[in-house]
């Protein structure tokens, strides 16, 4: 967020946002707003201002966060070797699909050529079958009234 930058003086507003924002050490508030920060400090306004934000930042500093017991620390690490175990299985059965994906529009994609390439070509020589024999077809849907030879 851009801090906006105080050429002049300061006005009450002003010094009420930042000491909000950054407690009432002025040596924490951004470099180009403390000397205008400091004089205005001077007066009873800025000191009514800085004492609230001083009263604050006690409270703040009183406060205490407990470190956590060890049962909630293996918890957490527990869950999270769950978390990155289940993130490498999918990313193997999504690696698994993907190379699935490839190979079948590679069998796709060959199946289309040899149809679109290959040339319609009549074969050279008869192959028998189980219902042909060399007096004709004798399959069960041959024409019984075949022309005699």
């Amino acid at each position: 967020m851009a801090e906006k930058r105080t050429e002049g003086p300061i006005d009450a507003k002003r010094f009420a946002a930042l000491a909000d924002a950054y407690g009432s050490a002025l040596h924490r508030w951004p470099p180009a707003d403390q000397a205008a920060a400091m004089l205005f400090a001077d007066t009873n306004e800025g000191r009514a201002i800085l004492a609230r934000a001083g009263r604050l930042d006690a409270m703040l500093d009183r406060h205490r966060v407990d470190a956590p017991s060890p049962a909630l620390h293996r918890t957490i690490v527990v869950r999270a070797a769950a978390e990155v175990r289940q993130s490498r299985r999918r990313r193997f059965w999504w690696l698994g699909f993907g190379l699935a994906g490839v190979g079948l529009a590679g069998a796709v994609a060959g199946l289309a050529l040899v149809a679109v390439v290959s040339p319609d070509m009549q074969p050279d020589h008869y192959v028998m079958d189980a219902n042909a024999t060399s007096f004709g077809d004798a399959g069960p849907d041959a024409d019984p009234y075949e022309e005699n030879l």
